[in-house]
């Protein structure tokens, strides 16, 4: 692909964000950017959070990763199903009961200030680095097969971000609704017509491209062999459970749009659809995981040094010119989707939680939000140059690894609050987030070493289970052990379902 037709289609498409971002934001304010006003289509916000789950990490590591691991990371997939389950039956309808805005303002209400601030500080820091890794992963495929003879990387990532900042810093969720529906259509586009370019240069019907998959070492998806393996079945399946439930329903950035919708009932039904969607795609991913393999076993190409560049490389240099320019616009739909909400969730729960901005005048909150949302632009383009100076075989792995230690300490507040009436000494609450991870890290590495076991996202059900652990232990330190608050029965939504 000539770099000319690169920026028109850039263009074009930045110009179409543009157009629904304009109409999307006038007469914006304050609530139409943290709550869309909760008048979203449950269906448009079920059919964006596609886009925003699968990101560039999806649209990049998970078909490379298919050489190694196979099918196996299916298994994640459906263990995401039992996740999103408890979401849709527990957390949501206690999101709405309290009507919130920050989803970490339940945290003051239940245990108080300094257990509120440290679920929200935990949140931006998780949040930050694993958007950051994801866009990443989209800056430098466009770097290395695009850009590199023509500006650096550190160029590349700040024109992304300064496009993505353009069109969400005035509409807020509001427009990110309407801006990642759009985006999901060129991701799922992009995959598809990658799946029939294969198809046509290799002179196969679709069906026996299907056979051929089955029948390939790489189709393998379920693991019972080794408990000590980290792709055995019920550590999977656990590990999706737990990482669908602390990085979607603890996580502002996809509760946000949850919680644009008219009622409970339209947020559970986008819930529903979105999982079945999502089983759908994950699948197709790994099935074009599976034939980039076999392509390249077939046309006796040399597979790149890293997993993650494997699709870009075939997609840009050797499926032809449409396909090229669906992946171009995939890559930039997967990233542009998972990126620009997470800066507007960053933004929600720094002015809610910290600036307190709902307290303000429009003028002061608009001031605020606009400089919250550049500060976290910039503080994403520094984890990024960061990471690329360390680097990583498979990024999406690098994410799970920081979400274990980082959402940690939210799974034992919010379950710990929800599933007991005890009370806690609020003030421990800081110390207790910061050392449940660096105990996690203590036991892996001692297990790891002593064992040979391989930990998978189960870590984060040690880290949750030290920090609620060290919740009930604060609780022997107050006079009023008893849990009394305002949030009449919040703490028994788990036996209601």
């Amino acid at each position: 692909m000539s770099l000319p037709l690169i920026l028109t289609v850039i263009g074009l498409y930045f110009c179409a964000l543009l157009i629904i971002s304009w109409y999307t934001s006038k007469n914006a304010d304050s609530e139409s950017f943290f709550t869309g006003k909760k008048d979203s289509p449950w269906l448009l916000v079920a059919f964006g959070m596609i886009g925003t789950s699968l990101s560039g990490l999806t649209f990049i590591s998970v078909p490379g990763a298919v050489g190694v691991k196979g099918f196996s990371y299916y298994q994640i997939i459906i263990g995401h199903m039992i996740g999103y389950f408890i979401i849709a039956a527990v957390l949501m309808p206690l999101y709405y009961r309290l009507n919130l805005v920050s989803i970490y303002t339940y945290l003051d209400q239940r245990f108080g200030k300094w257990s509120y601030k440290t679920g929200s500080g935990f949140f931006l820091l998780a949040r930050t680095i694993g958007s950051a890794l994801r866009l990443y992963m989209a800056a430098a495929v466009l770097q290395l097969f695009i850009f590199k003879d023509y500006i650096p990387f550190p160029a590349t990532v700040g024109i992304t971000l300064l496009l993505i900042w353009l069109y969400t810093y005035r509409g807020g969720v509001k427009t990110i609704i309407w801006t990642d529906s759009f985006q999901t259509i060129f991701l799922i586009a992009a995959l598809i017509i990658s799946i029939i370019s294969i198809s046509h240069h290799l002179h196969m019907p679709l069906t026996g491209l299907m056979d051929k998959v089955a029948d390939s070492k790489y189709s393998t998806m379920f693991h019972f062999e080794n408990f000590l393996d980290g792709n055995y079945f019920w550590k999977q399946l656990l590990a999706g459970a737990l990482l669908a439930l602390v990085m979607t329903g603890l996580d502002q950035d996809l509760m946000q749009k949850n919680l644009s919708c008219r009622n409970i009932g339209d947020a559970q039904k986008n819930m529903f659809w979105f999982c079945l969607v999502l089983l759908i795609v994950n699948l197709l991913f790994l099935t074009l995981g599976a034939l980039l393999y076999i392509y390249t076993d077939i046309k006796g190409i040399p597979l790149p040094d890293r997993s993650d560049y494997l699709f870009p490389m075939l997609a840009l240099n050797e499926f032809g010119t449409l396909a090229g320019i669906f992946f171009l616009l995939g890559i930039m739909a997967s990233s542009f989707a998972s990126s620009d909400s997470a800066l507007t969730a960053l933004t929600t729960s720094f002015c809610i939680d910290f600036l307190n901005i709902e307290r303000q005048s429009e003028e002061t909150s608009k001031k605020w939000r606009t400089y919250t949302h550049v500060g976290f632009s910039v503080l994403f383009f520094i984890v990024i140059v960061i990471f690329d100076r360390i680097g990583s075989s498979s990024v999406i792995y690098a994410v799970f690894d920081a979400a274990a230690y980082t959402y940690g300490p939210l799974l034992g507040l919010f379950f710990f609050g929800i599933l007991c009436k005890r009370n806690v000494n609020d003030k421990w609450t800081p110390c207790l987030a910061v050392a449940s991870p660096l105990l996690t890290f203590v036991i892996q590495q001692t297990i790891e070493k002593s064992t040979g076991y391989k930990f998978s996202a189960e870590l984060l059900l040690i880290n949750g289970g030290i920090m609620a652990a060290g919740l009930w232990v604060s609780g022997c330190f107050i006079a009023d052990r008893n849990y009394s608050n305002s949030i009449d029965g919040s703490q028994n939504t788990l036996s209601k379902f």
